[in-house]
């Protein structure tokens, strides 16, 4: 597949400006500059459309419609796989039946990689595809392959105004066609990523006396909007560590509960670190053993507990990622372990966690 692309030209009169400001300015002209007529280009939204996608496809709908083209939104097959003969058979259908004078694909490998843009060319009236691909750690993603998908219609839109025009003769039965507005791509967005659960492990120490567990943690999350996440946790049912004296020893059982959220940062990357403030209760049992005649106690206690936590979420593909952070725990009433009405260790003091999770998006 060849890469069409417009040379850019730009006088050294003008103040300086970006370069997408620059290559949106230039499309604007130049679709104004064509004399009016029906230009139709549709995206294709394949099954399951990935968050990153869903942003590209409303970016690329509200860019076409800022230059007066009509863009229709409409659902890629979901028996074929993007790529096949079968995928490509379908786009070339679906150019002819509709008389699409562009088709344009987004292509995903992982992560966002390229889109697509199919030109019906004159009679036969068949497809030729110009990809925009996307260079490595690209900073807004979205926004720059919408603009170079830009870039290319512009550089075909002679072609694409002639076929308009042989068309207008040419009764074309359109079947209804659900569009999309920006407003309604917007939530679809953000329902793409709405409810979650993680399931993982924790490990837990506090800065006192009392060793590391390991604590089975659950996650339900719900995303109120792409950077913004509600999160309830529950951790309990894990090791339980032993602190030990010459008078004797006592074995910690700690669970908890949280519930609050956590702010997203670069909601659009791969990479989303998080920071992230919950509240709950924590029930910690402490089984004192010590050597005869002397006696131990079992000992329960509810505490209030606060969890802040910095972390980052890592996508997997799919709905999938995986989940890593930090956390400090802070009690109160803390818990203190005594012999012989000393103390030998505390905890909640705070206590310290690392976590780690696999989650899906349902």
């Amino acid at each position: 597949m060849l890469e069409r692309r417009a040379p850019c030209v730009a006088s050294r009169k003008w103040l300086p400006v970006n370069r997408l400001q620059f290559a949106v300015l230039a499309t604007t002209l130049l679709f104004w500059a064509v004399p009016a007529h029906a230009v139709t280009v549709a995206l294709v939204r394949p099954p399951s459309p990935s968050p990153e996608m869903t942003e590209t496809l409303v970016r690329l709908h509200g860019e076409l419609l800022s230059v007066g083209i009509e863009v229709e939104i409409t659902d890629g097959p979901s028996a074929q796989e993007p790529g096949t003969a079968d995928w490509r058979a379908w786009r070339k259908e679906l150019a002819s039946g509709r008389g699409l004078d562009a088709v344009i694909d987004i292509v995903m490998d992982g992560g966002l990689v390229a889109v697509e843009v199919w030109i019906t060319e004159k009679p036969p009236r068949t497809l030729e595809a110009s990809r925009v691909a996307l260079e490595a750690d690209t900073e807004n993603a979205s926004e720059r392959l919408a603009i170079r998908a830009l870039e290319v219609l512009r550089s075909n839109f002679v072609e694409i105004d002639l076929a308009a025009r042989e068309r207008r003769s040419e009764p074309v039965a359109k079947p209804p066609v659900t569009t999309l507005r920006r407003e309604e791509a917007s939530r679809a967005a953000n329902h793409a990523e709405r409810f979650g659960v993680e399931l993982g492990a924790a490990a837990l120490t506090s800065l006192d006396g009392v060793g590391p567990a390991i604590l089975p943690i659950l996650r339900l999350d719900w995303a109120v909007r792409p950077w913004l996440v509600l999160q309830a946790s529950v951790a309990g049912m894990g090791s339980r560590p032993t602190v030990a004296t010459t008078t004797g020893n006592a074995r910690v059982a700690q669970q908890y509960g949280v519930l609050g959220g956590y702010y997203r940062f670069r909601s659009e990357q791969r990479l989303r670190p998080f920071l992230a403030l919950s509240a709950g209760v924590l029930r910690s049992s402490v089984e004192g053993r010590a050597d005869s005649p002397k006696q131990g106690h079992l000992v329960r206690q509810w505490s209030f507990l606060l969890d802040g936590s910095l972390g980052a979420d890592l996508p997997l593909g799919g709905r999938y990622h995986l989940s890593l952070a930090a956390h400090a725990h802070v009690a109160e009433p803390y818990v203190a372990i005594l012999f012989l009405d000393e103390v030998v260790a505390t905890s909640g003091r705070p206590n310290l966690l690392l976590t780690l999770a696999l989650g899906a998006w349902l």
